[in-house]
């Protein structure tokens, strides 16, 4: 949700099951699902990367690539009663140069040609709760969990204030994910969590607010692919060196579930608006707890 992956998948409770489901499908436990997306044992901090490409899609114009994608969720999950989990997290993604892959400090607006400072994603919590069973495409080999989800609710931008960056009155997109791992880790009571996870990932949503797009028509079309990694010294070297010199918090999940709201990019524009148009560099640095 609102250009970040975890934040769509967290706060998935109890999943609504489509009207057809195929024979294939099995409904799982929750513990089935937070042995994928997390762990079931909290000591250890979990990480999903994702990567990928972001594009510009306007209706009667040729489809163009903004941006490469880099981000990544660290994350626990906590019991709380039978088939229950909480789960929280924090979150980056980094918008990159479409050619190079290079972090971007500055966006050069190809419609307004204004430069405008990229806030890259820094999501602090990411929280939600696991409980319930959850549909999943499953055979002999693999296992396939599907959400596709429609977040829709008011902009909490809806202010004449950020008018030029996010004017519409409802904030709504579409997150489509699949997370696949092998059958037989999954079944493997041994296992509290399964290290090998193939995440697709594909969104539609509004543009950012710091493209400053106002009332341009059109949309983000976003295509992106991941895993899980074991720990912290796999994650790829952009997302070290940020974590290491500028955001230690994000090297671990939190020890416990936080109090207070998600935060989204929606949100942290709100928050963090003022340096916004002073042209600081993001994400904000946030040292360790």
């Amino acid at each position: 949700m609102n250009s970040s992956i975890g934040q769509a998948i967290a706060p998935v409770c109890v999943v609504k099951l489509q009207e057809n489901m195929t024979a294939s499908t099995q409904l799982l436990d929750a513990q089935y699902w937070v042995k994928v997306r997390s762990s079931l044992d909290p000591s250890p901090s979990n990480f999903l990367v994702w990567s990928g490409a972001i594009y510009a899609f306007i209706p009667g114009e040729k489809r163009l690539r903004l941006f490469k994608m880099l981000g990544m969720s660290v994350s626990r999950c906590f019991p709380v009663a039978e088939n229950h989990w909480a789960f929280t997290s924090r979150e980056l993604t980094y918008y990159l140069d479409p050619e190079t892959g290079e972090k971007l400090q500055t966006w050069k607006n190809p419609w307004t040609e204004e430069v405008l400072p990229v806030m890259h994603v820094a999501n602090n919590p990411v929280q939600g709760n696991f409980k319930g069973q959850f549909p999943a495409q499953v055979d002999d080999e693999t296992t396939t969990f599907v959400f596709d989800i429609f977040p829709m609710y008011p902009n909490p931008l809806a202010d004449p204030k950020f008018a030029e960056y996010s004017p519409n009155p409802v904030y709504q997109a579409a997150e489509m994910f699949k997370l696949t791992v092998s059958t037989a880790d999954l079944w493997n009571a041994n296992l509290p969590s399964v290290s090998k996870v193939q995440l697709g990932w594909d969104r539609i949503g509004p543009w950012l607010p710091w493209m400053k797009m106002g009332n341009q028509p059109g949309h983000l079309i976003y295509s992106g692919l991941g895993n899980k990694v074991e720990n912290f010294g796999q994650l790829p070297p952009l997302l070290q060196d940020e974590i290491k010199t500028r955001l230690p918090l994000y090297r671990h999940a939190p020890e416990a579930p936080l109090d207070g709201e998600d935060m989204t990019s929606w949100l942290y524009f709100q928050k963090h608006f003022d340096a916004y148009l002073a042209g600081e560099t993001f994400p904000i640095p946030a040292p360790a707890a």
